[in-house]
C-alpha cells in the first residue's frame, strides 16, 4: 500500500462519523482511530496498530510528537499480571528497554495465560495498570517510546 492511498483513507475517516477503522491487506494491517488512546500492536495476539494519523493531521509537529508516544494495549478482556509468578520480578518496569518479541506481561482470560509481547523495540515510559487488575479490550497497559 502506498502513502497516497493511506492519505486518502485518512481524509475519508476524518470527514466521516467513524471513530475507528481497520484495513487489512495481506500482512499489512492499518488501524485509524479518533480515540484518545488508540489500540497498539502487541505481538502474539492480533491487535490494531496506533497511533493513527486520522486524529492529528492539521499540523506536522503534533503528529510527529504523537507518533513518538505509543501504547501497548490489551488485546483481550482479562486479568493483568506483571510477572510470571507472585515471587518473581516483573517482566518489565519503567525505564526498561524492550526488544521486539519480548514478553511484557501476562493476561489471563478464561483460565488461559496469554503472554503479551512487544511488536517493536521500545522503552517503557509508564505502566498504566496494577498487578491483578481487570483490563478491557483496547485498554492501554504500557506507554512506550519506540526506539
Amino acid at each position: 500500500m502506498d502513502l497516497e492511498k493511506i492519505e486518502g483513507l485518512v481524509k475519508i475517516i476524518e470527514n466521516s462519523s467513524l471513530t475507528e477503522f481497520t484495513l487489512k491487506e495481506g500482512d499489512l494491517k492499518i488501524t485509524m482511530s479518533k480515540l484518545d488512546n488508540p489500540p497498539v500492536v502487541a505481538a502474539g495476539m492480533p491487535v490494531a496498530a496506533g497511533p493513527a494519523p486520522a486524529a492529528q493531521t492539521e499540523t506536522a509537529a503534533p503528529a510527529e510528537e504523537e507518533e513518538e508516544k505509543l501504547f501497548i494495549t490489551s488485546p483481550i478482556v482479562g486479568t493483568f499480571y506483571s510477572a510470571p509468578a507472585p515471587d518473581v520480578p516483573a517482566f518489565v518496569k519503567v525505564g526498561d528497554q524492550v526488544k521486539n518479541g519480548q514478553t511484557v506481561c501476562i493476561l489471563e482470560a478464561m483460565k488461559l495465560m496469554n503472554e503479551i509481547q512487544s511488536d517493536f523495540d521500545c522503552e517503557i515510559e509508564a505502566v498504566l495498570v496494577s498487578n491483578e487488575q481487570k483490563v478491557e479490550y483496547g485498554q492501554p497497559l504500557f506507554r512506550v517510546k519506540k526506539l
